[in-house]
């Protein structure tokens, strides 16, 4: 990776100069016309992009409940206790955030308060493709189960030797309710407006391709969506006592997942730049992964250095990664300067695939620098709040008066006359 020297002030002038591309005229054109296919012709379109894009032909796009209990068989013994080790530690961190609402009774003859309420059916988009991934399956359900969901609906892009056992066997694990074998655009289109065999739902959630993330942006607002995701990012925060293997480790274990991913270090040491740009070099060379890696860490990664650790929390909180890791002594005691980034691993025991699999936080998190106003995926994304209110005559009356006032100082006489219909407003 390159190692870049410059002063603060113009690595942090350069951060803001990066934009990711998250969509482009073509793909958007592209995307448009398979949703309106999609939102006219249902079914039948449907099956035209699988057979067009994953060659495909599919009759029923539901996965029968029988072939999704085989593949909980039919994984072996060390991947199921996996699963489950992976599930108990997502489901104990994520009940940490269930909200009950809330009401009060502060003044005399009022009472308010907020009503949280489980959406009722949520659509969760797996990626497919070259890889498996299970562990998507348990992070977006478990939180929507943990909150109450009536209908977990799951879509995944068919495979020509069927979708991937694990995957089947993690949505039976985390109580999915459905699966469908449709993938891409048409999938979220599917879910977003409904055809004959997928249900419409009120929200989206999962990462994919450009094609998935530019769809999402499309049909946001007619349903509900988690993130416009992008590439995958790590950003390292090390110093001279940080581990050139492990740092470069690190750094290739999100490299490996596209080649626009970001792996970025950022050290007061010099020397250790240079050893993890040479520990790169030896891990890359047997990375199965190799191709995509060294692509992400020749084209979108890069290494700064700079003078203080405050300078380089101050440029990380710049690029607001979506995961960080601090190996630095005592790593803890800088939980306080951190202000931007989607997960935090802090120490050197504490590597990033932990997070992606068993640890128990969420791995669906803000890309692209969104860490600065978005948060990771949890339960509070599987509900909505309603309001009330309930006034008592007299509280009403010791309060109309300030209710008709504002009303006509907003030129809205119907607001100040419906609060004087009551007689103990007059």
């Amino acid at each position: 990776m390159k190692i870049i020297t410059a002063t603060l002030k113009e690595q942090l002038a350069q951060v803001k100069q990066r934009t990711a591309a998250l969509t482009d005229p073509k793909i958007e054109q592209t995307v448009r016309a398979i949703i309106e296919n999609v939102q006219q012709n249902g079914d039948e379109a449907l099956r035209d992009y699988e057979q067009k894009f994953d060659q495909v032909k599919l009759d029923d796009f539901r996965v029968p409940q029988a072939q999704i209990d085989q593949a909980w068989e039919q994984i072996d013994a060390d991947l199921k206790q996996a699963l489950r080790v992976a599930k108990t530690n997502i489901t104990s961190f994520h009940q940490q955030e269930i909200d009950n609402g809330f009401m009060d009774a502060a003044r005399p003859g009022i009472i308010r308060g907020q009503k949280v309420i489980p959406l009722a059916t949520v659509g969760l988009y797996v990626p497919g493709g070259t890889a498996a991934y299970p562990s998507s399956v348990l992070m977006s359900a478990i939180p929507a189960k943990i909150a109450g969901v009536k209908r977990l609906v799951m879509v995944t892009p068919p495979q020509k030797n069927g979708i991937n056992p694990a995957v089947l066997a993690a949505a039976k694990l985390a109580g999915v309710d459905d699966v469908y074998q449709v993938g891409g655009a048409q999938a979220i289109a599917a879910l977003a407006y409904g055809t004959e065999s997928i249900p419409q739902v009120d929200k989206i959630l999962g990462p994919g391709n450009i094609f998935v993330a530019t769809a999402k942006k499309m049909v946001f607002g007619q349903v509900a969506i988690d993130m416009i995701a992008g590439p995958s990012e790590i950003g390292i925060i090390a110093d001279e006592s940080a581990n050139p293997r492990q740092v470069a480790a690190d750094l290739l274990s999100q490299a490996e997942h596209d080649k626009l991913a970001r792996p970025i270090l950022v050290t007061t040491s010099l020397e250790l730049a240079k050893q993890v740009n040479q520990e790169l070099e030896v891990q890359l060379a047997t990375l199965p992964r190799q191709a995509i890696a060294r692509a992400s860490v020749e084209n979108q990664g890069f290494i700064a250095v700079l003078p203080t650790v405050s300078d380089l929390f101050r440029l990380m909180n710049a690029i607001a990664p979506e995961h960080l890791e601090v190996q630095l002594p005592d790593p803890s005691q800088y939980l306080s300067e951190i202000q931007n980034a989607g997960s935090v691993f802090l120490g050197k025991n504490a590597s990033e695939p932990l997070g992606d699999y068993v640890a128990g936080p969420n791995h669906i998190l803000p890309t692209s620098g969104t860490a600065r106003f978005s948060s990771p995926v949890g339960v509070y994304d599987f509900v909505k709040r309603t309001q009330f209110i309930q006034y008592r005559a007299d509280a009403l009356a010791s309060e109309a008066k300030y209710v008709t006032k504002l009303a006509r100082v907003e030129g809205l006489e119907g607001h100040a006359r419906a609060i004087e219909t009551r007689e103990v407003a007059k």
